[in-house]
């Protein structure tokens, strides 16, 4: 006779998963803040979690990406959102929109973003995995803005600057969110970036 879970105990299952990756996050993030990069290991996180080293790696493939986690949202994800909007919303308003969605998910998680970014600027070595990670997400919204365009990604060229504008707005509402301490919302930071970029960027 074959036993199959229950929905329930596979419920459980599910949230031991992402409570044991969000911990080795949060210990990555930590150790790494306190020691540096090169002064913690693998051994070290799972040991702050109570788990074995393979059990890190059922999660992550090294420790520069436990430190780099998983955004709120997946490249997938940003795009899905996106699509749903209206499609008489203008391009720029839309993108905005999305970000805004996504900034309020980084708020609800504002301890953690705010040491990761700390992380990630005490260790510039790890820039190469967030550019790799970027250029994924920037590819994907940039099909989605073509689509609501109805223009052909790389032929404009509006669809990338558009999408490239964004997400420069983001970043840039993330750094001095960053270096505000969290204390302005990040929602309202990248809303004031986008109406920079909407008005032209005018002279401040």
């Amino acid at each position: 006779m074959t036993i199959v879970d229950s929905p329930d105990e596979l419920g459980r299952r599910d949230r031991k998963k992402l409570e044991t990756r969000a911990a080795l996050e949060q210990a990555a993030l930590t150790l790494v803040a306190e020691r540096g990069l090169a002064g913690v290991t693998v051994e070290d996180i799972a040991e702050a979690v109570d788990v074995s080293s393979r059990t890190f790696f059922n999660y992550f493939p090294a420790k520069e990406d436990a430190l780099i986690g998983q955004g709120p949202a997946s490249a997938a994800e940003l795009s899905e959102r996106l699509a749903a909007l209206p499609a008489d919303v203008p391009v720029l308003e839309a993108l905005r929109l999305m970000s805004r969605a996504e900034a309020e998910h980084v708020q609800e998680r504002r301890e953690q973003w705010l040491l990761r970014l700390k992380v990630f600027e005490q260790n510039p070595s790890l820039l190469p995995r967030l550019v790799a990670g970027g250029s994924e997400t920037e590819r994907a919204v940039t099909a989605t803005v073509a689509r609501r365009c109805g223009v052909e990604p790389g032929t404009s060229g509006y669809p990338e600057l558009a999408t490239a504008a964004a997400m420069a707005a983001f970043r840039v509402a993330m750094i001095r969110w960053s270096a505000a301490d969290g204390r302005p919302a990040l929602a309202d930071l990248v809303d004031e970036a986008f109406s920079q970029l909407a008005a032209g960027l005018p002279n401040p």
